[in-house]
């Protein structure tokens, strides 16, 4: 039986320090997450943390799932400051329902970042900001 390395989004699974990685984009901030720990920029960070949004419950005798949002990451700096990191290639209609719903009820900052080397000299930019300079890039190119 073959199996299909690429996921539905045709990202390709990746494998670094024996974990598997959803995209290579993952991986990659992966390993920025831990050269900035080894610099100490960076207290700790945990892979695919796990975050219910709404409890399962039962409803005229069915049962419903718990609603859970995994980020990629959870980042905790020196301080003590903390904030959930989201690797995005794009968005998906499921996504950004998700992160609406933790945005409304969540108390650690989450950030969605993407890979972006034509716009961030680190590499990593903020996704939002990242999809409002391409579309002023677009306009720009436009007229």
């Amino acid at each position: 039986m073959l199996f299909n390395k690429n996921t539905k989004y045709h990202s390709k699974k990746v494998l670094c320090d024996g974990i598997a990685f959803d995209s290579k984009a993952e991986r990659d901030y992966y390993l920025y997450l831990k050269a900035l720990e080894k610099a100490h920029e960076v207290k700790e960070f945990l892979l695919q943390p796990e975050i219910v949004l709404q409890e399962g419950f039962t409803y005229e005798g069915k049962r419903y799932r718990a609603i859970t949002y995994t980020p990629d990451f959870l980042v905790t700096y020196p301080d003590g400051r903390q904030e959930y990191i989201d690797v995005k290639g794009f968005s998906t209609q499921q996504g950004e329902i998700k992160r609406k719903l933790y945005l409304f009820k969540g108390k650690i900052p989450l950030r969605w970042v993407a890979p972006s080397k034509k716009y961030s000299k680190m590499g990593w930019l903020d996704y939002d900001e990242l999809r409002r300079l391409r579309r002023q890039a677009k306009r720009a190119r436009e007229s």
